[in-house]
């Protein structure tokens, strides 16, 4: 599988390590009233979709990025990747 790296181009997927769903990005606030929920949900809960499906990846073997992949996950194809701190760091509110 190839993935295109938005600052290096194609790189192999065998330089890169799958760290899970993208949306782990943004952990639950440890100070709101129902954080206890939040985080079981956060860490134990996990959906396992068929299709488009945007996923957290690192860069192991090359310049240490963090990259959010769109993916197929019943074809395999890639759809695109983003730098994740693009897409999920933003400031909280």
């Amino acid at each position: 599988m190839i993935i295109p790296h938005p600052l290096l181009g194609p790189r192999d997927s065998q330089e890169f390590v799958y760290m899970g769903d993208a949306s782990l990005i943004k952990r639950p606030d440890p100070k709101k009233q129902n954080a206890q929920s939040e985080f079981y949900e956060y860490l134990y809960l996990r959906n396992n979709p068929a299709g488009t499906h945007k996923e957290l990846w690192f860069h192991e073997q090359g310049d240490r990025s963090w990259l959010i992949v769109t993916r197929n996950t019943l074809t395999h194809e890639v759809i695109g990747a983003e730098l994740a701190h693009d897409m999920g760091f933003e400031s909280k509110d």
